[in-house]
């Protein structure tokens, strides 16, 4: 049965028959100004879907790319605004946080009053930051700047996963779900690779030009061509408030808060390489921005092909936990094999073994987070869009108090992050055990509880 309070997928559209693409609806919608395709033309159908996959792509790749463009450009901050690098790193974190807090607030907004208003809005205010960005005359402004980049760019994260759900429907929509978090793993590949080969023409200003220009290209795109894609019969003002009471029972779930936290520690490992690696390849191993960039881009290659095995191969055929138990236990291993190295254990070594270990971590996150993420949302019945929202801005919250902490020893040792990353991915593991207790009776082998 649909969820109270919700039209379905066939009061909302007069669709066609969906073929085996899973094309998007193509007859009117309601309260939407832009003529859908007829279902006789299917050849304008195919192009609108394909236009409107672009679209959220880019909304998807966005914030990665925002994040990941500027990473090897991060010791040239240093040298060029004259501050030490970990406040550099709360450039980072800035922006994290940023994106972790708007989710909460767009999201809801894009509920009350359409998905297309709070997306432009939070476009153009994403420009503006963006650009100011390139101007910032010190660190502090800079933070400030990339504060109000993240908390804009949230609006992209959390409205195409709602566009997707207005138009898509059951096998449709989880391929097309899938093509989005296949963008956002490929773009943490070519942001760095992109980033490494401006800095070969201009300084670290220029990659913040660049993204402006991608920011005014997708804007442009949004407004001329993507529809409103919510009815205003299907609009509700609860607003804030409706979310926050829907989180605090999921709060009050031990087994999603739980996973939820396994989640977010695992991610603050991820992000605890994210923020040291530059420094770590770069200052203590000599390492160019073009290297650097090229491994950055081998370690996000291995943590999309282990999330496909994951779902293509290991997901039906083993357990969710036990698969995010091996993940939890192979970063917990990479870390500790950090550590050693880094403290000088196994005497001087060069830059393979830590590139090895860091392609380890990397790819373990293939298992463990999208995995957490699962199981959490599995314990959710009427509250799925809650559910996510709060998956996602703890992820972020927690690996933004990561960041910070990498560059407390300077910039010259790797000790902080393998550190940081040992002892959030132990923290992962006590969560995941303690609140989550896979072990238990009473639970499917995929981790949901059994219906009574």
């Amino acid at each position: 049965m649909p969820e109270r309070g919700r039209t379905t997928r066939g009061e909302r559209f007069e669709r066609e028959e969906a073929g085996p693409e899973g094309h998007i609806a193509n007859t009117t919608l309601a309260g939407v100004s832009e003529a859908a395709p007829k279902a006789s033309d299917t050849g304008a159908l195919r192009r609108t879907g394909l236009l409107v996959t672009l679209i959220l792509g880019g909304l998807t790749a966005t914030p990665p790319l925002a994040m990941d463009m500027y990473l090897p450009s991060l010791p040239e901050v240093t040298q060029s605004l004259h501050a030490p690098a970990a406040t550099v790193q709360l450039t980072l974190t800035a922006c994290l946080a940023g994106m972790a807090l708007g989710q909460l607030v767009v999201g809801p907004m894009s509920d009350r009053w359409g998905r297309k208003r709070p997306l432009v809005a939070g476009l153009v205010v994403y420009i503006v930051a963006t650009a100011l960005c390139a101007l910032a005359p010190n660190v502090e402004l800079l933070v400030a700047f990339r504060l109000a980049q993240g908390l804009a760019g949230a609006a992209g994260i959390v409205i195409a996963r709602a566009v997707v759900r207005d138009l898509y429907d059951g096998v449709a929509m989880a391929r097309f779900f899938s093509t989005l978090m296949l963008i956002s793993g490929v773009a943490p590949i070519i942001a760095p690779l992109i980033g490494g080969q401006i800095l070969r023409f201009t300084d670290w200003r220029g990659v913040f030009v660049v993204l402006t220009a991608v920011g005014i290209a997708l804007t442009a795109l949004v407004w001329f061509r993507l529809p409103e894609t919510l009815a205003p019969a299907e609009r509700h003002s609860g607003g804030v408030g409706e979310a926050l009471r829907a989180m605090r029972g999921l709060l009050a779930d031990r087994i999603f808060a739980g996973y939820m936290l396994a989640g977010g520690f695992a991610f603050a490992a991820l992000f605890a390489y994210i923020s040291a690696s530059p420094f770590v390849v770069q200052e203590i191993y000599g390492a160019s921005p073009q290297t650097f960039s090229l491994l950055f881009g081998l370690n996000s290659v291995g943590l999309v092909i282990v999330g496909q095995i994951n779902g293509k191969v290991l997901v039906g055929r083993v357990s969710l936990d036990k698969a995010l138990a091996v993940g939890l236990a192979l970063i917990a291993l990479a870390a500790t094999a950090l550590l050693l190295m880094s403290t000088g254990a196994f005497g001087e070594v060069g830059l393979a073994p830590v590139a090895a270990a860091l392609f380890v971590l990397m790819s373990s996150m293939g298992l463990a987070m999208p995995n957490t993420q699962a199981l959490a949302l599995m314990r959710v019945r009427h509250a799925a869009g809650s559910a996510s929202a709060l998956l996602g801005t703890s992820s972020f919250l927690i690996g933004a108090i990561a960041s910070p902490l990498v560059g407390i020893a300077g910039e010259r040792t790797a000790v902080p992050m393998a550190v940081v990353q040992l002892a959030a991915v132990l923290v992962a593991i006590a969560c995941f055990v303690g609140l989550c207790r896979p072990w238990q009776t009473g639970r499917t082998s995929d981790g949901k509880a059994a219906d009574s």
